[in-house]
């Protein structure tokens, strides 16, 4: 790219990031350098719809204050909207602490504005800062990646300008950045990398930025090839199977991650040999991870599920009604017209022709037997439920409307010989959904 404009021009279109009217981006501004160049530039393009946020953390009184101001003033002589907040003294003046408030504040501002774009001045020293910070504290290969171009709602258009080209762009376009003080103050991680770290590692190699943000863009392009694989195999067990090791590994420390779920190489490595060894199991098997999770694993796919208590709850059903039990809504209704259409067997909606009503809806039982519509004779349920292939997990969630051990109709599965529909007799309507729906 010629210059910087150039670069946050090319960098808004390939994100799709354009003027809208109804949806403003948002831009992160301290007022230092780097915040102060990224807005001029969307401004100087003639980007309208945009504003500024501006968090005080507090930590340096009056200092904060004006330059919180000084925001303000370059926001209104701009003709830039400008949103601003000032954290309590309460929060811990601590790096991590300061980093999960502003993101909490940037989150909470895009829903209070309506936008679903936040702009950050993040430029390509403090990725490369960012990296030797993750090397210095132990980090895996994915943190190799320094710091994302893209992540949820965050965009950062600067990632690849040096901080020698903003403090230049200030200059050459008279601005005058903040100048915060806590910046020189090495007690702070980051500053130690910058003006003590840094230069000791330029003795070895004068361009080491360059060369580590090299590095961090190599890894985020291994990265973003890895997940392309990743979702091609899916939860699909028999990709999953045919996979390469590194993908299989990788797919489990997601799982758990995905669920916080603290996994060591040891955790990683049980898991992989119980997909591979239950792999043509077709009812599944399970494995837990922790106290109520556990992965899931049949012929077909594999997946995290939590295991809830036995149901042991049941409703007498003796008319017509709704009926509550668990997180399910059954509704049986009169119905004397046959339909021109029956429903699917999985559509959790029958026909039938009852003669008295009385019977139960509940969970399955022990002893539990079905006679299946069109079959010759009755079946136990674990066998019915086996061959429509329901994974074990689910069997025990399931509701049936049963008379005494006789399953009269499994929602979702079939409906009993016993109620099936005579001709065009028919007497009611079975429905069951779940509450939420």
């Amino acid at each position: 790219m010629n210059n910087i404009t150039d670069e946050v021009r090319f960098f808004l279109s390939n994100n799709n990031l354009t003027d809208s009217k109804t949806c403003p981006v948002l831009v992160a501004f301290s007022g230092g350098y780097d915040s102060t160049c990224l807005l001029h530039v969307m401004h100087s393009i003639g980007f309208e719809n945009i504003i500024a946020i501006h968090l005080n953390h507090n930590w340096r009184g009056e200092e904060s204050y004006n330059e919180m101001l000084k925001c303000e003033k370059f926001c209104k002589t701009s003709g830039i909207q400008f949103y601003s907040e000032t954290l309590s003294e309460e929060i811990p003046k601590t790096e991590t602490a300061a980093r999960e408030a502003r993101y909490d504040f940037f989150k909470r501002c895009a829903k209070k504005f309506g936008s679903n774009a936040v702009l950050t001045a993040h430029n390509s020293d403090d990725n490369a800062e960012t990296l030797i910070y993750r090397i210095a504290k132990g980090t895996g290969l994915d943190g190799l990646g320094g710091i994302y171009p893209v992540r949820e709602i965050f965009y950062r258009p600067l990632l690849k300008v040096s901080r020698d080209e903003i403090e230049q762009y200030c200059a050459r376009n008279n601005l005058e950045p903040n100048s915060d003080s806590s910046n020189k103050n090495i007690k702070y991680k980051r500053n130690l990398i910058r003006h003590k770290i840094i230069p000791i590692l330029k003795e070895i190699n004068p361009d080491v930025l360059g060369a580590v943000n090299s590095l961090a863009e190599l890894a985020f392009e291994n990265s973003e090839y890895f997940d392309s694989v990743i979702s091609s195999v899916g939860n699909n067990t028999e990709n999953f199977i045919r996979a390469h090791r590194v993908i299989q590994t990788r797919i489990i420390k997601q799982m758990l991650v995905n669920h916080a779920i603290d996994y060591d190489k040891e955790k990683i490595e049980h898991i992989l040999k119980f997909i591979i060894e239950n792999s043509g199991e077709k009812s599944g098997k399970t494995y837990s991870l922790s106290n109520n999770l556990f992965i899931y694993v049949n012929h077909k796919y594999f997946e995290v599920i939590q295991k809830t208590a036995e149901n042991k709850e049941q409703i007498e059903i003796k008319s017509p009604g709704e009926y509550v039990l668990s997180d399910y809504i059954f509704t049986l209704e009169e119905c004397r017209q046959c339909p021109e259409k029956f429903p699917s067997d999985s559509e959790k909606t029958a026909y039938v022709l009852l003669g008295d009503i009385d019977f139960t809806l509940r969970t399955r039982k022990d002893g539990d037997i079905i006679f299946p519509l069109g079959a010759s004779g009755k079946q136990k349920l674990k066998k019915y439920l086996n061959e429509k292939k329901i994974p074990s997990y689910i069997k025990d969630k399931m509701i049936f409307l049963c008379k005494d051990k006789e399953v009269l109709w499994a929602p979702g599965l079939g409906i009993s010989e016993k109620i099936k529909t005579v001709g065009k007799n028919v007497s009611h309507l079975l429905k069951l959904r779940r509450r939420e729906e």
